[in-house]
């Protein structure tokens, strides 16, 4: 089934009885995982077919005028609080799929093969934002010092959600959110670059059999910044964000910075990319309030069918 049928089909399926719906959706994703083995710095889990509900998110986003999403961290609660954190949320631009950069005609950086695929949504940050710490301080790891944070790694939960009023569809990720900074590619592996090639590895579907030594993680990034417009790699030499105007700043830093080139050094030490690794994905369609209904996938790597997905209906 190619991915258009497929996302016709899902679309179609909010519209029938229930028992048809998970029916027709199990027997249209039933496909076989190809176990690859690769080194400890690149992919080593099974190469999985696209996400069940992939197609259809893609589809809705490609109709949002700007495709916004409400980002969710946890950060510590203050002294004294009754709980161990608090939730912090902010808007962010989703930039599409880890591997799967999308094609821009003023990016000049080079692009990798297409040998990989993934499920895995990307934003773009500033490593100075409060997001990045919280990502990192809610990791198993713990990271916190000033130094872990200026690095790659990360791996804390998040919550995503997406509201696309034309479709009447709302889109809920929860996952594991991790950090790609400059030393992706460094000639000694931090811990936490070791941590983001294990776990997205495990999500990146090889694509191009034998041509998985072509991809490279430090061009990806380029890539990334390349495909910001001037305005928006510019803020990455913005002041310090949350810190006082009244406080001294580096006076190579300034608002409405624009950056043309690929270059910028000031501009690349700030930039990052975020990378969603989803663990939970519901679509609540409400396109017919009489018939509308909620779709869950969670994923489970000993699932060997519908790409390691499972697939529940539910009421809204």
């Amino acid at each position: 089934m190619s991915s258009r049928t497929l996302a016709t089909h899902l679309s179609t399926c909010s519209r029938s009885s229930n028992s048809a719906t998970i029916a027709s959706r199990t027997a249209s994703h039933r496909l076989s995982r190809v176990l690859h083995t690769m080194s400890t710095t690149t992919p080593s889990a099974a190469a999985l077919p696209p996400a069940p509900w992939k197609a259809l998110f893609s589809e809705h986003i490609s109709k949002m005028k700007s495709p916004e999403f409400v980002l969710g961290t946890l950060d510590k609660a203050p002294e004294g609080s009754p709980t161990s954190y608090v939730p912090r949320v902010r808007y962010c631009i989703h930039r599409g799929f880890w591997t799967e950069l999308p094609e821009n005609k003023h990016n000049d950086a080079e692009r990798n093969p297409p040998v990989y695929q993934s499920d895995c949504p990307t934003f773009t940050t500033d490593v100075r934002m409060e997001k990045v710490g919280q990502i990192f301080a809610s990791s198993a790891g713990h990271a916190e010092s000033s130094e872990q944070v200026q690095g790659s790694g990360g791996g804390g939960p998040v919550e995503v959600v997406y509201w696309n009023a034309d479709t009447g569809s709302q889109w809920r990720i929860k996952g594991r959110a991790y950090v790609i900074a400059d030393d992706i590619e460094a000639s000694e592996e931090s811990s936490g670059v070791r941590t983001v090639k294990s776990e997205l590895g495990k999500r990146m579907r090889v694509v191009d059999e034998g041509k998985q030594g072509e991809f490279s993680w430090q061009r990806e990034l380029r890539g990334f910044f390349g495909n910001q417009s001037p305005g928006i790699k510019g803020s990455f030499k913005n002041p310090p964000p949350g810190q006082p105007t009244s406080k001294p700043y580096d006076q190579k830093l300034g608002l409405g910075s624009k950056v043309d080139g690929l270059d910028d050094e000031v501009a690349h030490k700030n930039f990052r990319v975020v990378v969603i690794v989803p663990d939970s994905v519901e679509q609540t369609d409400l396109s017919d309030p009489e018939k509308a209904r909620r779709y869950r996938y969670t994923f489970d790597e000993s699932n060997k069918a519908n790409g390691g997905w499972r697939t529940e209906e539910l009421w809204p």
